[in-house]
């Protein structure tokens, strides 16, 4: 297969070098094209592709880069909301788009894939203050179009990162707020020089104490990019990154702890002491792990060429590489010590400082060709990229051993992963121009390919009758994926209407295999998911108001939904459930009022059930038990948004008002193990000073949950029998009340 995808790749590079070579001819200027068209990005969806789509605009992207992670702002989109484990919207932070999480969520960056290979998620603050440096953001609702990496189940977002400017231009900012929320952040861009060539650079670092007790993030980012324009090809060569650093909050807290202790109360890094500044409700003594924390570095490199040839053709590649080494510093009271099998010691149970170490590397290669014409747009391409992580654990300390008895390494294991696509997509004008009458037909095929590997010790110790082992990892499985798309879409006047049937498919992530036997009654491997996604649109654009109405129906065979459960990393453990569908209705309205005035809502109307579901979780109260059609995890039947944007001068004022249906933690519909309906508003004010001497000032003030909604945007819990009674026990990560952060952007 990988010669195969080698020779499709090596096909379209050939074939347009010789096309250049009879083609060519040199254009006067540079400046005779536009120099920000330097991607051609295969993800995007065009205005007349019959998909669920929505484009966020540069003003709501600048007034989140206060210091919020991405998710704030996608946010903003139909069907979307946003989680957040430190209260505050920055550090650990996650998506869920029409109930789906964020491991079903494909984002791509110029076309390459930001999911991790092997957890399948999207983790924010390793890429910090991603915002600041891209220039479009897409979000796709449903299978979407063929994309590179994981999936989309639940949707796709698409980004490209900012354009670089023909002029010399800079920017300085500073943020501060709640909980000593602050952010620094540098840009200048060299403007062309020599005719050929732009560098632009940023630096930013964000930090905060969180709301949460000991939330505390540490973000250091950067982004580097250098462009080379000639008059037919393009390159632009982009590093970005940075390195986090953030207490482990993922433990949440119960409705008992935060009625004793607060809100802010969590658990980890706890440990109890004979005396010390901490006092628990029962008289206990507790001090708490200064260190307990998650470390990541990640470097993301990619090396973007686009060439333009005669007759409508372009050729793109991408080159991409990203380095990432990360660790866990965590503190374990009372830990028994036989789960610990680098230890040489007889004593049952102590406490112990360890540590969970990762080292990634992905690397790889995206290719597409493309043709426009006035009544064709087609484009094929394909993707190939190669993933290794060995994961290791150590120990630096264990109450009453010495540094010789803690030697070696208690777990040890690598993963490998091969993934590859290649597709054809063609937009067809059927009809374009007869009395503003246009039809488009289109078409979408995509094969991938995934070879992935694990194995070594995992970090789990099983407990058996003839002792206590490390659990094995042996996982060696390929997928082949056939995912066709098809529609049509109709464009009269003000008009806009459309219809489209997708499939898609998943591979299980690494804890789906790794973290299985904690739930199933059975030794059986998670099977790959298939999606089949029913679309129809409507939207009426007038030049005042715009409406629009979309219905989907998706349905599953095999999907992987949360147990409630998650493993020691707060990774949601997932089972298969034989069928089960999402089906809803997405409604969209604008208004502008006057020209200083826009009046927008959405909502989402949802059915997310599973048939006849089969609890097969062995500890489950209700194990083996039929219980009949049930409510997905984490699936609200009712989102809804309203938003007021105000403009009068320099002056800007944008109100958000979010509302969240009930959900529950499990798919037994257990009241005790959900999570409440919440609506949460905020504020976001700004106004810009243009001086004589062409230097803009904006100041910028962010007024978060502003009427103190006491609420929690996620949380996780399970059921279980002891002793022949029921116990439900569930967690949940609270919101801050009203928050502030302000901001002045000074830009030359």
């Amino acid at each position: 297969m990988k010669r195969f995808f080698y020779f499709i790749v090596a096909t379209f590079i050939f074939s347009s070098a010789l096309r250049a070579q009879d083609a060519y001819h040199s254009i006067d200027t540079l400046r005779n094209y536009d120099i920000e068209v330097i991607e051609v990005t295969t993800t995007d969806a065009k205005r007349t592709t019959p998909v669920a789509q929505d484009n966020l605009s540069e003003e709501n992207l600048v007034r989140a880069t206060y210091g919020s992670d991405m998710p704030s702002v996608l946010a903003l989109t139909p069907s979307m909301i946003a989680t957040n484990e430190t209260g505050i919207g920055i550090g650990a932070t996650s998506i869920r788009l029409r109930g789906t999480d964020a491991t079903r969520i494909n984002v791509t960056i110029n076309g390459v894939a930001m999911n991790n290979p092997d957890s399948h998620s999207m983790y924010w603050y390793d890429t910090p203050d991603l915002i600041s440096s891209v220039g479009s953001v897409q979000v796709q609702r449903g299978a979407g179009v063929s994309t590179n990496g994981t999936g989309a189940f639940g949707g796709s977002v698409s980004m490209t990162t900012d354009a670089l400017t023909t002029d010399f231009r800079g920017s300085a900012s500073l943020s501060y707020g709640s909980y000593n929320t602050n952010k620094q952040a540098l840009h200048i861009s060299s403007g062309l020089m020599a005719d050929h060539w732009v560098v632009d650079a940023r630096l930013t670092h964000i930090g905060s104490d969180g709301y949460i007790d000991r939330g505390a993030t540490d973000l250091k980012s950067y982004m580097l990019q250098a462009g080379y324009y000639g008059s037919r090809t393009k390159v632009k060569l982009l590093s970005f990154g940075g390195s986090a650093k953030t207490y482990l909050t993922y433990d949440g807290v119960s409705r008992e702890d935060m009625a004793l202790y607060g809100r802010r109360y969590h658990t980890s890094g706890q440990y109890e002491t004979s005396k010390g500044p901490y006092v628990l409700a029962d008289g206990t003594h507790v001090d708490y792990y200064d260190d307990q924390t998650d470390n990541y570095l990640q470097l993301n490199n990619q090396l973007v060429i686009n060439h333009r040839f005669d007759g409508g053709w372009q050729l793109n590649a991408t080159l991409f590489y990203t380095y990432g080494y990360g660790y866990y510093n965590q503190y374990k009271g009372d830990a028994w010590l036989a789960g610990y099998t680098n230890l040489s010691t007889d004593v049952e149970q102590a406490d112990l400082i360890r540590h969970k170490i990762m080292r990634n590397h992905l690397a790889g290669v995206n290719a597409a060709a493309t043709y426009h014409s006035s009544s064709l747009d087609v484009t094929m391409g394909g993707s190939w990229s190669y993933y290794t992580c060995p994961h290791w654990g150590e120990i630096s300390w264990v109450d009453g051993l010495s540094s010789g008895d803690v030697a070696g390494r208690w777990y040890d294991n690598d993963v490998m992963k091969q993934d590859a696509n290649i597709f054809a997509r063609a937009d067809w004008a059927v009809l374009r121009g007869l009395q503003d009458n246009e039809l488009h037909l289109f078409g979408d095929l995509q094969y991938r390919y995934v070879h992935y590997k694990a194995w070594g010790t995992n970090d789990n110790s099983i407990w058996a009758d003839d002792g206590v082992y490390m659990q094995p990892i042996d996982v060696n499985q390929q997928y082949n994926f056939f995912n066709p798309r098809a529609g049509i879409s109709y464009i009269h006047h003000r008009h806009n209407i459309f219809a489209s049937a997708a499939v898609a498919h998943r591979e299980p992530t690494r804890s789906d295999f790794t973290d299985r036997y904690m739930f199933a009654a059975d030794d059986s491997y998670p099977k790959p998911e298939r999606l089949i996604d029913f679309e129809v649109g409507y939207t009426y654009t007038a030049p005042r108001v715009v409406v629009g109405v979309n219905l989907y129906y998706m349905l599953y065979h095999n999907q992987l939904v949360a147990t409630g459960m998650v493993n020691d990393g707060d990774d949601a453990l997932n089972t298969n459930v034989d069928r089960s569908f999402r089906r809803g209705v997405e409604l969209m309205a604008s208004w502008k009022v006057a020209k200083w005035l826009t009046l927008s809502a959405n909502a989402t109307l949802s059915q997310n059930k599973i048939l006849d579901y089969v609890d097969m979780l062995k500890d489950s109260p209700t194990f083996g038990e039929n219980l009949g059609t049930m409510t997905i995890s984490y699936s609200p039947s009712v989102m809804g948004s309203v938003m007021a944007d105000f403009h009068v001068g320099g002056f800007s004022a944008l109100w958000h008002t979010q509302y969240v249906g009930k959900q529950y933690f499990t798919n037994n519909e257990i009241e005790a193990l959900s999570l409440d309906a919440y609506c949460v508003t905020n504020l976001n004010l700004g106004y810009t000073l243009t001086t004589n001497k062409g230097c803009d000032v904006r100041f910028g003030l962010a007024i978060n949950n502003l009427f103190s909604t006491l609420y929690e945007s996620n949380g996780y819990g399970y059921s279980y029998m002891w002793d022949g009674e029921r116990y439900d026990d569930a967690f949940y990560f609270p919101q801050a009340p009203i928050n502030f952060l302000a901001n002045v952007t000074v830009s030359f």
